[in-house]
């Protein structure tokens, strides 16, 4: 897939105001500070299309950008920043979980995870909560630059161990830097791939109307 068009959309804490043209949306969702804003911006070649702050926790609404008039795909704030009140976090949490669970334009999330650590419980948490939910979801570590190919390999193989406690089958699973746009090409693919069934399963659906 060809990125030829990356715009900013709406930003909002209540689904309802999300955008209404039934296009697909893939949500990017992480720890505080796992990368996500360099790996949006990299995904989209667009330097500055999400903001990247030195400072955990920044992101603090649902952004919405359109791609190429096809997609979208939403930032959504990040969890688990401990310095944010609780009274923010709750907020946060509210219209995150309202978001993921209701909103029916959403295809799948992919949950950041940062390559440098080993698997931490509040993404395991998470992503157990998706699945109870029954929220489609991929994971992408990040930072894959900053370590060596063998620690990555351990630490994806402890995150294996993890996983399989709860799945019977692992989700999806993705490597990427936004420094060298490892993963790029892959994630791009995956998200092509999805949006091509949906658009067949609609012409399916229309001529078995007629």
């Amino acid at each position: 897939m060809k990125i030829k068009k990356a715009e900013f959309v709406i930003s909002n804490t209540n689904i309802d105001l999300c955008p209404k043209d039934g296009m697909p949306e893939y949500a990017f969702i992480g720890r505080s500070n796992v990368g996500k804003s360099s790996l949006i911006n990299m995904l989209t070649e667009r330097a500055k299309l999400a903001k990247i702050s030195g400072r955990p926790g920044k992101t603090q609404l649902i952004n919405h950008f359109v791609i190429n008039d096809e997609w979208y795909l939403v930032d959504l704030p990040g969890y688990g920043y401990a310095r944010a009140s609780k009274t923010s976090r709750y907020a946060w949490e509210k219209f995150i979980a309202e978001y993921l669970t209701k909103r029916e334009e959403l295809v799948n999330v992919f949950v950041l995870l940062d390559s440098r650590l080993e698997p931490q419980k509040i993404d395991i948490e998470f992503m157990n909560w998706c699945g109870e939910k029954g929220i489609p979801f991929s994971m992408v570590f990040t930072k894959i630059d900053k370590i060596s190919s063998s620690v990555l390999q351990k630490n994806l193989a402890k995150y294996k161990r993890e996983m399989q406690k709860n799945w019977v089958e692992i989700p999806p699973v993705f490597t990427s830097s936004a420094t060298s746009k490892f993963g790029r090409e892959k994630l791009l693919n995956y998200i092509e791939t999805i949006n091509n069934a949906i658009i067949e399963s609609k012409k399916q659906q229309s001529l078995s109307q007629k």
